[in-house]
């Protein structure tokens, strides 16, 4: 064989060898990745987390890897915790969401996990940001509304119990018609526009789901504080406070009629499932300010039969592969 036949047959090699290993890459990406949805079903989001990152380190490309990857790290976030190195962890988790959003600026799932990492470390307003994000691609998403109107309504419940204990009073949710008037006008001033918004959300969500007892039940809550903000006209505080009952007596109906299908259970997904609708509360006694709301982000997985076979054989044609061409 001559010398420019020699060349080009060793070209044609190194291309078939460089060809051959990224499609060993690819698979064993893959294989991490399956690792890491086990790990991360049996709750070792540590290990899980391992998993993930080699996957993006040996296929870049691997859509679902980075967003697996950021929901593990997202694990680590602890509710209501803003110490440093809690939102140092929730940054993390944020990075790489990002980044799937720099591909993709429209990926619902990423919108909706920043958003449920700013809630649980109380950066209300880039919450609310990340939520309207997905209401700006999908206008019927219910718990997109919803959980703008709740944090409404944590923001406004803060800003009352804030005003009123500098009187040592405690909050009535109906009105507190017993407060300073200097108190009530700072919780109007306050509060307005987050009752104006929180009602128009939380509206909006029941628009698109008529069972929604949850938002039924952050309706009754904000309602009472409308009564705050309406002190100056009597009629319209009482009117606010039986608004709010009415919600509460149909959210507690609603609930009643949902519970055997929370009971089955939801559907599952295949891939990645972001919940925001695990909430606690107080219909009964909203005064006790016992009511919250957490947004969370819940991963679904499920990794058929025919995926763990490919990459099992695959492994054993990358494995040869490796044998030969060392």
């Amino acid at each position: 064989m001559n010398g420019p036949a020699r060349i080009t047959a060793l070209t044609v090699a190194l291309a078939g060898m460089v060809l051959s290993m990224g499609g060993c890459n690819r698979l064993q990406a893959r294989d991490q990745l399956n690792k890491g949805v086990e790990s991360y079903k049996s709750a070792r989001y540590e290990e899980a987390i391992g998993h993930f990152q080699k996957a993006t380190e040996l296929d870049p490309s691997l859509p679902m890897a980075k967003s697996y990857l950021a929901t593990a790290l997202a694990q680590n976030v602890v509710p209501g915790l803003t110490t440093p190195d809690n939102l140092k962890n929730a940054q993390q988790a944020i990075s790489i969401f990002q980044e799937v959003l720099n591909k993709e600026p429209n990926d619902v799932n990423s919108l909706k996990q920043i958003a449920a990492i700013y809630f649980s470390v109380k950066q209300f307003d880039k919450a609310k940001e990340f939520q309207k994000r997905v209401l700006s691609v999908d206008p019927k998403d219910p718990e997109a509304a919803y959980t703008v109107g709740v944090i409404d309504w944590t923001l406004a419940h803060e800003n009352t119990l804030k005003a009123l204990a500098t009187v040592n009073m405690n909050d009535d949710g109906e009105g507190n018609a017993k407060a300073p008037k200097k108190v009530l006008q700072q919780i109007k001033d306050e509060n307005e526009p987050l009752v104006t918004e929180g009602l128009q959300y939380l509206n909006q969500a029941l628009a698109n789901r008529s069972n929604y007892d949850e938002a039924m039940s952050y309706l009754n809550l904000i309602y009472r504080r409308k009564a705050d903000v309406d002190y100056t006209d009597p009629n319209a505080v009482k009117a606010d406070v039986a608004a709010a009952k009415d919600w509460s007596s149909k959210a507690m109906g609603t609930r009643k009629e949902n519970e055997p299908r929370r009971t089955r259970g939801p559907a599952v997904s295949p891939w990645i499932q972001a919940a925001t609708s695990n909430r606690s509360y107080s219909s009964t006694s909203p005064s006790d300010g016992t009511a919250s709301a957490e947004a969370e982000a819940v991963l679904v997985f499920e990794t058929s039969a025919w995926a763990t076979d490919s990459i099992t054989e695959g492994r054993r044609s990358c494995n040869w592969a490796q044998v030969a061409y060392s």
